[in-house]
């Protein structure tokens, strides 16, 4: 028993020695250097100007600190004036909604649901408003990186604004992160729009080299240097980029998803990491791509409207429009009045056209007995058409050829009166309420009923019975069938544009008339002279 007792108090005295050699100071240690980190902490925290309160019961981490950003609530800032309605928004301090105001009061968002917001600077990041007017908007953070950056908005009261970007960094080994401003996927636009929205919309940027042009930006990385200005545009509307000096920015460049989405437009900078503070400023146009409005601003804005392959002339066409409207104050009338003045212009190759076709209608039926006599001899066939062609003075293209001559001038008016944002909302008379789009009278169901492109099938079907020359009976089905495929063609079309090919086969068809009406006087006093 007392040998049991030693050793249970020899045990317990080396177990006691152990503890006090081996743990016990280590224990020690560990609290001075937990004092030591927390002085340092405390230290950092009152140098950089951030009211943490730490202390040896709790600590607040960085990822705490996130979540309580992440859940304070979004508040939402409007600026609105008579061209546009603005929505802002804390976190990011972006964009949320850009309305334009149209001429029927109606609000266009440029920005899409799936873009919103747009022209964010680090997303997520709560901003505290600073200043608020009807023409300024100043923002404020400060990151838990120790950086501060401060955005300011200066708005105009029509579509061209200014954004000024200034980052500071509170301690001398805080990192300054990038600086983007993105639009996208897409821009925003009108119902009827919708549709064809993703097929129109792109990426662009007006060229700083001499002479300046108008690229697509195809790829995600191109220099920004190459560029006065950046854009994303479709139809009707354009968002642009203009910085003031393109040497304090790095990348420009475009980002689609897959081919049912529309593109991104990314701009960016890289902050010098090695200055204290850095200032970004630029200007950005967010508005319709009114080609009369956009040249005022002689930094090619006007480029970004489509005119086509003949662009040229669709620019004089324009001209004219303009020109036409300011007489009669109604774009409608404007059209017709140019579809005539052009006719007019056109009146050579339209009667040197109508006289080939009634001269082929004039010899039809000797056309007709020599095809039925050497149908099995297709040489000699040929040689006695061109016989035929030769003795009566025809030329067999000489109805095509004017034509396809004219095809420029068509072309460019259909550019002009489809992408004519001028054209919006504009009315005609009774039921045409606006020449950009179909003239819908009435729906059945979900079909709507547009009476200007049947009219203008009805037109065309007369133009084509009167100017039909040919025998062969496939040919002329082939050439009444043409009117159909020609309303099913313009149904969908903008009535602008319907009207002018309205216009313009009404003219035609009065021209014809006198021409074959003449043409055919003349044979029949031949024929009586001849007679006599």
């Amino acid at each position: 028993m007392q040998k049991n007792t030693f050793m249970f108090v020899l045990c317990s005295t080396v177990f006691l020695l152990a503890w006090y050699m081996f743990f016990q100071p280590k224990q020690n240690e560990q609290q001075i250097q937990l004092q030591q980190q927390q002085q340092t902490l405390s230290q950092q925290q009152e140098n950089n100007g951030q009211n943490l309160n730490i202390t040896n019961q709790e600590t607040v981490s960085k990822q705490e600190i996130i979540s309580k950003i992440e859940n304070i609530p979004e508040e939402e800032i409007t600026i609105e004036t008579e061209k546009y309605k603005a929505v802002f928004s804390n976190k990011g301090a972006a964009i949320k909604h850009w309305y334009i105001k149209e001429k029927n009061n109606a609000l266009v968002d440029l920005v899409l649901p799936e873009a919103s917001p747009v022209l964010a600077n680090f997303p997520g990041s709560v901003y505290e408003i600073v200043e608020k007017t009807d023409s300024k908007l100043v923002l404020s953070h400060t990151s838990i990186q120790n950086w501060k950056i401060t955005k300011t908005f200066d708005l105009s009261k029509d579509y061209l604004h200014a954004i000024d970007i200034k980052l500071e960094k509170l301690t001398q080994d805080a990192k300054l992160p990038e600086i983007e401003f993105n639009w996208g996927p897409g821009l925003g636009t009108d119902d009827k729009e919708l549709k064809e929205n993703v097929s129109v919309t792109r990426v662009v940027g007006y060229t700083s080299t001499k002479p300046a042009k108008l690229e697509k930006i195809k790829t995600e990385s191109n220099p920004a240097q190459l560029y006065k200005w950046v854009a994303i545009d479709n139809r009707y509307f354009l968002a642009a980029i203009i910085p003031d000096n393109s040497l304090n920015y790095s990348n420009v460049g475009m980002v689609k998803q897959n081919k049912r989405m529309p593109p991104v437009l990314m701009f960016s900078a890289k902050v010098k990491q090695e200055e204290t503070v850095q200032n970004f400023s630029l200007k950005f146009y967010v508005g319709p791509k009114s080609y009369s409005y956009l040249k005022t601003f002689d930094m090619g804005f006007d480029k970004t409207v489509d005119f086509g392959f003949f662009g040229f002339l669709g620019k004089l066409a324009t001209s004219a429009l303009f020109a036409l409207y300011s007489l009669t104050n109604n774009y409608g009338w404007a059209i017709i009045i140019m579809t005539i003045i052009i006719q007019i212009l056109v009146l050579p190759l339209t009667l040197k056209s109508f006289r080939a076709m009634a001269g082929m209608k004039k010899i039809q039926p000797i056309m007709k007995e020599i095809q039925t006599k050497y149908k099995n001899d297709p040489k000699r066939l040929q040689v006695e058409m061109m016989n035929l062609y030769k003795t009566h003075k025809v030329n067999p293209f000489g109805g095509c050829l004017p034509m396809l001559l004219q095809l420029p001038i068509f072309w460019a008016l259909f550019q002009t009166l489809r992408n004519a944002y001028e054209l919006r909302y504009s009315p005609w008379i009774l039921w045409v309420k606006d020449l950009s789009a179909s003239d819908s009278l009435f729906y059945i169901g979900s079909i709507s009923f547009n009476m200007l492109p049947l009219i203008m099938g009805l037109i065309m079907f007369l133009q084509q019975k009167m100017t039909t020359a040919t025998s062969d009976p496939t040919q002329r089905k082939m050439m009444y069938i043409m009117p159909i495929i020609f309303t099913l063609m313009f149904w969908g079309f903008p009535s602008g544009l319907v009207l002018y090919w309205l216009t313009n086969s009404v003219v035609s068809i009065f021209v014809q008339f006198f021409v074959l009406r003449k043409y055919e006087q003349n044979s029949s006093g031949v024929k009586n002279a001849k007679r006599a």
